[in-house]
């Protein structure tokens, strides 16, 4: 399913399908601190029911499965789905997994006491979906923001690859990300309020292979170059990661996590 946004890569289309199988096998990379930063919170633990949005290949429900929440997660691709309910049931993971957008995720009233949007909540229309957010919330429920990205300016490794998307996708806009909070957008306002903001930096440990498939898996790569642009593309970034990176390395990450109380 092809998305544009004239905000996101210069309207540039992608479709997370064409990449779900490289998504599924290289982007469960958070570290153990990223969980616990959710589950120290008092978030996704045993008792709760919670809704990932914009799922993916479940990487958050799948890793955070052990705490004993019960799981529902929806994202817009049925190709992303697929594999989460295929990883989910080879882990024996009993995990409600549906096709749906943010804005027509349609679980009753009152479903959920925390909602999770890891990674896509800049994908939404926020006139939509925040309201349908709330809707599925309980009273006094939550929804938890979460962003984990890496900081090229600092990373040699990293920067060399973003570099590398840029040649073939000059239009992309995930490239230059610096620390900064989550902000959410002031649609939220009367449905919910800010309770925390917070960063943190990570360092993300990756072998050569890891790294290449998580950097093909990326909206820039994998999601939007046609099949001859990434099969040079593939071929560019080894011959860059022979050169610069040792066979495994460590790739600095910072994380944001934004708290809203449902009002």
């Amino acid at each position: 399913m092809d998305i544009q946004n004239e905000n996101i890569d210069g309207g540039k289309a992608f479709d997370w399908g064409r990449t779900s199988g490289d998504y599924a096998k290289f982007r469960d990379i958070y570290p153990e601190a990223f969980y616990a930063a959710i589950l120290n919170r008092g978030f996704c633990i045993s008792g709760q029911k919670c809704l990932d949005l914009g799922t993916g290949t479940g990487v958050l429900p799948r890793n955070l499965y052990h705490a004993g929440a019960q799981w529902c997660g929806t994202d817009i691709s049925p190709e992303q789905i697929e594999q989460a309910k295929q990883l989910a049931a080879a882990a024996g993971m009993q995990i409600d997994f549906r096709t749906a957008s943010a804005e027509t995720t349609d679980y009753p009233d009152g479903s959920f006491d925390t909602v999770t949007a890891c990674q896509c909540y800049w994908y939404f229309d926020a006139e939509k979906a925040y309201p349908n957010i709330a809707r599925m919330l309980r009273k006094d429920g939550a929804l938890v923001l979460l962003y984990m990205g890496w900081l090229a300016e600092e990373d040699q490794i990293a920067a060399a690859s973003e570099k590398l998307v840029l040649q073939y996708n000059p239009k992309w806009t995930g490239s230059g990300d610096r620390r900064h909070l989550i902000s959410p957008p002031e649609e939220i306002a009367d449905y919910f309020e800010i309770t925390e903001q917070t960063m943190f930096d990570l360092p993300v440990h990756f072998t050569r292979e890891n790294w290449h498939g998580r950097m093909r898996a990326c909206r820039g790569v994998g999601a939007s170059l046609d099949a001859q642009q990434l099969s040079a593309w593939d071929s560019d970034h080894r011959r860059i990661l022979s050169e610069i990176a040792p066979e495994e390395f460590d790739v600095l990450h910072y994380a944001a996590l934004t708290v809203l109380k449902r009002r």
